[in-house]
């Protein structure tokens, strides 16, 4: 289902929701931009053309689809040394507009951390942002495969108890929104780069999104969608 062009709101109803974290509840860009240009270049690679493919992925994935012909180990070595670099610097790391209400509407309410990062770099940023770090996430060692792979998502809605049809994804990526489509669930695209990649609906940032508890103890979520 392509991205609505509508501005008139959209209500989805589920009973779970997933969220990612860099770029859907907190902005990130600056330091992951710093740190891919550097590796980037460290290769002979064009920066801009490596950050097309950056955000979503695990760090060993972005190297593998940069550097296909590369052994799969040196990428795994690099990317333990880039998550060691990223975790150290935090500098910008703020929340996305509207992620700190968002988080708090949704306290109480079933609901799961599905990132790409690990455990110490997630909590590193959400710390950094100033945002609570939801009871139940899905990081990077929780899982074989990075997104687009939807096993991050169907892990997130195991630990939950929900069926994956009966949760919505909040993200900002091609690989992300990919991964919630593949795991058969409805996706709510999140920023500038979310639209162009078919989620079921697209807010411009979190203030865009409200959501309540119903009566019957599933959950609303109204998006005033973005273009």
């Amino acid at each position: 289902m392509p991205a609505s062009t509508t501005t008139a709101p959209v209500v989805l109803t589920a009973n779970a929701l997933l969220l990612d974290m860099d770029g859907t509840i907190v902005n990130s860009d600056a330091v992951v931009e710093r740190c891919w240009r550097d590796w980037a270049v460290s290769h002979g690679l064009d920066p801009q053309e490596a950050l097309k493919v950056v955000h979503g992925r695990q760090g060993y994935a972005t190297m593998a689809v940069l550097l296909p012909e590369r052994p799969m180990e040196l990428n795994h070595a690099e990317n333990a040394v880039m998550l060691a670099r990223e975790t150290a610097d935090t500098d910008g790391v703020v929340p996305v507009g509207g992620a700190t209400e968002f988080m708090a509407a949704i306290e109480g309410l079933p609901h799961a951390l599905v990132t790409s990062a690990d455990a110490a770099l997630a909590t590193a940023r959400m710390t950094a942002a100033d945002l609570p770090m939801p009871a139940v996430r899905v990081t990077a060692e929780s899982v074989a495969a990075s997104k687009p792979d939807p096993e991050g998502f169907l892990k997130g809605a195991a630990a939950l108890g929900v069926d994956p049809a009966d949760c919505i994804v909040f993200e900002d990526s091609a690989a992300g929104i990919a991964a919630g489509r593949a795991a058969g669930m409805r996706v709510i695209g999140i920023g500038p780069r979310a639209a162009a990649h078919t989620p079921t609906t697209h807010a411009p940032d979190l203030t865009s999104v409200q959501v309540t508890a119903t009566q019957d103890g599933s959950i609303r979520v109204t998006v005033t969608p973005g273009g």
